[in-house]
C-alpha cells in the first residue's frame, strides 16, 4: 500500500505518462505523487540508485533515461551498478517478433539488443534492452528487463525533466507487473484531497468501500490491430450532459481497423474514442 500525494506544477505536459510501485502481501509503503502523471520513486541497481518513474497502464516495456542531457535532470547511471547487464541481439527475447515491443528489437552496431518505443503523441525513445535488479520496499527482483534509453524523447516540461523513466503496466510479458509476478493491482486517487492508495497483489484495505467492477474484454478472433495486452473494457454509450447520443452499438465493437477498442490507459491525459463511420 502506498500513499498518493498531489503536486501542482506550472506547466502541463501532454506526454502520456503514468505509474505505480509495488509490494506483495507485506504492507510496504512508498511515497506516491500525482499531477498530470502518476510517479513513484524506486531503487534500481547495485548499489541502489533512486529513480522516479511514471505509471503507464497503456505501455509494456519499462525504460529509464541512461544518458544525461540538458532536458533531463534525473537519469540512471548503469556504469556504477554491478548488477547491470546488456542483452545481446542473439537473445531469444530480442530475436522473436512478438507484440511485446512496440517496435520489434534489432541489433545495434555493438551486437546488442536495440529497442525503440513510440507513442501516440508521435514521441519515441531508443536504447539498449538490459537487465537490472529492481527494489521496491522489501521486494527485490534481479534480472528485470527494461530499456536503458539514450536517444530520442525531447521534452522541455518541468514534469518530464524530473522523471527518470516510464513503467509499463499492461499485460505483456515484459511489463512490470508480469515480470514482478503481480496478478492484481489497483490504485485510487481521492477526489477530495491529495491522498490516495496504490495496491499491488492481493493486499486489501478494510476501510475501502465495496467496489463496482466491469469485466475486461478478451478477443480470440483474428483482429490485426486489436491490442491484446491492453486492459480493454466494453464502452456502452456516450452522454453529452444528460443526453445519450444516438449511436449504434456496432460503433463500440472492435473491428479489423482498430476502431472500437476502449483501453484503460493511465498514461493518457484525455479520454478519446476512435470510431469508424461508413458514408451514406
Amino acid at each position: 500500500m502506498f500513499p498518493l500525494k498531489t503536486q501542482t506544477l506550472p506547466h502541463v505536459s501532454y506526454r502520456p505518462k503514468p505509474f505505480v510501485s509495488s509490494s506483495s502481501a507485506a504492507t510496504n509503503k512508498l511515497s506516491f505523487h500525482h499531477n498530470v502523471s502518476l510517479t513513484v520513486s524506486l531503487s534500481v541497481g547495485s548499489p541502489p540508485q533512486t529513480v522516479t518513474m511514471v505509471l503507464d497502464t497503456g505501455s509494456e516495456l519499462s525504460w529509464l533515461h541512461c544518458k544525461k542531457t540538458t532536458n533531463f535532470n534525473s537519469v540512471f547511471n548503469p556504469l556504477t551498478s554491478s548488477s547491470y547487464s546488456k542483452i545481446p541481439c542473439g537473445s531469444p527475447v530480442c530475436r522473436t517478433r512478438t507484440r511485446d515491443l512496440n517496435i520489434p528489437a534489432s541489433c545495434d552496431p555493438g551486437k546488442l539488443c536495440h529497442v525503440a518505443v513510440s507513442y501516440a503523441d508521435l514521441t519515441s525513445i531508443e536504447g539498449t534492452l538490459s537487465t537490472e535488479t529492481i527494489s521496491i520496499a522489501s521486494t527485490k527482483r534481479p534480472g528485470f528487463m527494461f530499456g536503458c534509453m539514450d536517444t530520442g524523447f525531447s521534452s522541455n516540461s518541468d514534469e518530464d525533466s524530473k522523471t527518470t523513466g516510464l513503467m509499463g503496466m499492461n499485460r505483456g510479458s515484459l511489463s512490470f507487473v508480469t515480470q514482478m509476478g503481480f496478478h492484481k493491482f489497483s490504485y485510487c486517487i481521492s477526489g477530495f484531497d491529495s491522498s490516495g492508495v496504490l495496491l499491488l497483489g492481493d493486499t486489501s484495505i478494510s476501510w475501502l468501500k465495496p467496489l463496482s467492477y466491469t469485466p475486461l474484454i478478451h478477443r480470440t478472433d483474428p483482429l490485426p490491430y486489436f491490442d491484446r495486452v491492453a486492459y480493454t473494457v466494453q464502452l456502452e454509450g456516450i452522454r453529452v450532459g444528460r443526453k445519450l447520443l444516438n449511436l449504434p452499438k456496432s460503433v463500440f465493437v472492435p473491428d479489423h481497423t482498430g476502431a472500437g477498442q476502449t483501453m484503460v490507459d493511465s498514461g493518457t491525459q484525455f479520454t478519446f474514442y476512435w470510431v469508424r463511420f461508413t458514408p451514406l
